[in-house]
């Protein structure tokens, strides 16, 4: 979850505290927002980034802090492509101009606007591409030197890898666009060059959208031929979630509305998947795993109401999480 806390990208002591209090909650992972790996990346000027090795230092004490309370420190790595530069969401969430804070050109797979509000994005050049699938291996490698142990690529959400495989917003006719091989191209080879730089040993995540709710869109059955071609180039596990690359879509909200998606992907494919979405209670995150819907449970606005719900969950599911020696007389 985005915090928008950031100046220039670098974490400050609101992340850790943030991200800590989770490691301290009994999280057994716990991942950093969307972390931009360029500047024109973030969705707004306040975004996290790892664009700069100047971050390290501190994303560096972060990932220790939360190692020394037994959880793994993990990064999403990220480029908002045409939904860049836009205010915070309570400082409205409108698109900025660099008079306002905000950047020009953002840039996309085509030279298509998010929505008629936000800007026109430039449609990226060879040599654009190129330099994008660098800047998320130099990402890794920061990341790497900061001390994380999981990366997670942000392709969903309508972010810039999404709007690449997505027909709704790839209109080239080059070999990044039309067929679905030309619009995976980009999130195939940003997998290939994280893992040349990303140990084996180290898990490597992938976020998409199932599907964009839009007829003519990006579709479930895309998503399981998208999980099958990223497994054998280093992809461990599928992050299910789903839309964000158009406002219009009527999307069936409701109770674990997503993790059908990561059921079909993980019984079609055999890849690991992770179930996101309106997941609020032990009991229902349980039963998840158990009945072998997904491999994993991603939380994100329940552990923002509750950083200890995972202390919560051992509690009412009869299981044990020990607690930081200075909370110990607490349980």
């Amino acid at each position: 979850m985005c915090m928008y806390s950031s100046e220039d990208g670098f974490a400050n002591d609101w992340h850790m505290v943030h991200l800590g209090s989770h490691a301290v909650g009994g999280a057994s992972l716990v991942f950093t927002e969307a972390s931009a790996v360029e500047p024109r990346g973030r969705i707004s000027p306040q975004d996290l980034g790892i664009y700069k090795d100047e971050h390290i230092e501190k994303l560096s004490q972060i990932t220790n802090f939360v190692k020394g309370q037994g959880a793994v420190p993990g990064m999403q790595l990220a480029h908002a492509g045409r939904k860049a530069s836009n205010a915070r969401p309570w400082d409205g969430g409108k698109p900025l101009g660099p008079d306002e804070g905000g950047w020009v050109p953002i840039i996309g797979p085509s030279a298509i606007p998010f929505d008629p509000p936000y800007q026109t994005p430039m449609e990226m050049t060879l040599a654009d591409i190129n330099q994008l699938v660098n800047a998320f291996a130099v990402a890794a490698q920061r990341a790497l030197k900061a001390g994380f142990e999981v990366i997670e690529l942000h392709g969903a959400h309508g972010y810039l890898m999404h709007e690449f495989y997505s027909p709704v917003s790839n209109k080239r006719t080059d070999e990044y666009g039309g067929s679905f091989e030309n619009r995976t191209r980009l999130v195939r080879e940003i997998t290939e060059a994280v893992r040349k730089v990303w140990p084996e040993r180290l898990p490597l995540f992938l976020r998409i959208s199932s599907t964009d709710w839009m007829e003519d869109g990006w579709t479930p059955e895309d998503s399981v031929r998208l999980a099958a071609d990223v497994k054998p180039l280093g992809i461990d596990l599928i992050d299910c979630s789903s839309g964000g690359n158009a406002s219009q879509p009527r999307i069936p909200l409701g109770t674990g509305y997503q993790v059908p998606f990561a059921e079909q992907i993980r019984k079609e494919t055999g890849i690991l998947t992770g179930a996101v979405g309106l997941i609020t209670s032990p009991t229902q995150a349980d039963h998840i795993i158990r009945t072998g819907q997904a491999d994993m449970v991603l939380l994100a606005r329940e552990m923002l109401r509750d950083p200890y719900f995972p202390r919560r969950a051992a509690k009412e599911l009869k299981q044990e999480i020990v607690p930081p020696p200075q909370y110990a007389r607490a349980w």
